[in-house]
């Protein structure tokens, strides 16, 4: 108010200013009396409900409205995974020696020419090495064999992502492996994969186990192989049960038998011979011939970085238990066998040191040559290094 305004109502009489509240009071209980009457005419007419809510919709629709966020799906609400959350995308796994895993992109590594000294694919120790390279989506699961024959699994988005420098986490982590047992295999399968498990032991031991029974693997593990004393379980494949199963020593034998030969058994089973050792030989790889790769060929990699492809039709089906044939030529300059492949022209090489190098090339470049040759220099390594493993992308 102003000083004027302020000194004409201090100027007013009290009954003045009563009459002006009481006038002020008529007025409100006049419009409130007008309000109930209206609101008790609009209860009692649905239509004119409705007629609001219309009108009140309108205005919020010019005031709020934009174009639609949600989509509306018809179906019910399915059940929410972690895995949901999770994008599918191609990775290599890499366990060292010492236990130290990870996963990371195959872009990681750059391909070059035969021959070449490779980058460095882990931080590792001195002694510590490389051991494990597999290939595998995000959302498949995978299992972790052990050479005393039991197995773990876990879901490989589950595994620390790392570049490929770094050293990776410790396995030990995530499962509950002994320190007396080291992981002899590693195998990725995807939920809706049926068939078998195809197990080789050092010793020459070979066996055939359900992939549903192993459907749900304790985080203490199970077993997946009862081994004889002295022996190790090497080597895991997925099979269909009607394929034939190649098995190769790193002496340089190898034998390829129908998969029939082996009947399926339980996990707790010993397996039956599949190949004859020599003195001093052990088996070095294990491969699963299909239908779809009768006509492919085998890459042999030996120990010193050489290797060759030779088509898998030169070794022919034979009785399960056998020598088997000569599979590769085996010198002081060679080194013994290490890893065999099948492998098609699409097929591209990562093979990795005992010291971290990894040199990823493609097979044009590896010549084609009989079983009974040692190849072409793969891989040039350092003095006192060599390679331990090989991936085929």
């Amino acid at each position: 108010f102003s000083e004027i305004q302020a000194n004409a109502i201090l100027e007013m009489r009290l009954q003045t200013l009563a009459a002006l509240e009481r006038e002020k009071l008529e007025m409100e209980l006049k419009e409130k009396k007008a309000l109930i009457a209206e609101l008790q005419l609009l209860l009692k007419s649905p239509a004119k409900i409705l007629g609001v809510i219309k009108k009140e919709l309108g205005e919020l629709k010019e005031k709020y409205g934009d174009e639609r966020r949600t989509k509306v799906v018809a179906g019910g609400l399915k059940e929410f995974r972690q895995e949901d959350l999770v994008p599918q995308e191609d990775v290599v796994i890499t366990l060292s020696h010492g236990g130290y895993i990870k996963r990371v992109l195959p872009e990681a590594f750059k391909s070059q020419h035969r021959g070449g000294k490779g980058l460095i694919g882990s931080d590792v120790a001195e002694e510590d090495f490389l051991r494990h390279f597999i290939s595998a989506n995000t959302h498949d699961n995978i299992l972790f064999f052990t050479d005393r024959g039991r197995v773990f699994q876990t879901k490989v988005y589950e595994i620390p992502e790392g570049s490929r420098t770094s050293k990776g986490k410790s396995v030990h982590n995530f499962l509950e492996i002994s320190p007396e047992e080291k992981i002899s295999a590693v195998i990725s399968y995807a939920n809706d994969d049926k068939g078998y498990l195809v197990m080789a032991t050092k010793n020459g031991m070979v066996k055939k186990t359900g992939l549903l029974d192993f459907g749900n693997v304790r985080r203490t593990g199970i077993i997946a192989i009862r081994l004889k004393k002295g022996d190790e379980l090497k080597w895991v494949m997925l099979s269909s049960g009607g394929d034939e199963i190649l098995v190769t020593t790193e002496l340089g034998q190898g034998i390829r038998f129908k998969e029939s030969q082996i009947r399926p058994m339980g996990r707790t089973a010993s397996g039956v011979r599949g190949i004859r050792l020599k003195a001093g030989d052990r088996v070095s790889a294990l491969e699963i011939v299909r239908k779809d790769t009768k006509n492919a060929r085998l890459l042999t990699v030996m120990a010193n970085g050489y290797g060759k492809q030779t088509n898998v039709s030169e070794y022919k089906a034979q009785n399960r238990g056998g020598s088997g044939v000569r599979a590769a030529k085996i010198t002081a300059k060679t080194g013994p066998l290490i890893s065999a492949h099948l492998v098609s022209d699409e097929t591209e090489l990562l093979a990795l040191s005992g010291k971290g190098q990894i040199i990823r090339t493609s097979l044009e470049s590896v010549r084609q040559a009989g079983r009974a040759t040692q190849g072409v220099k793969v891989m040039s390594l350092n003095a006192g290094d060599h390679l331990i493993g090989v991936i085929c992308l």
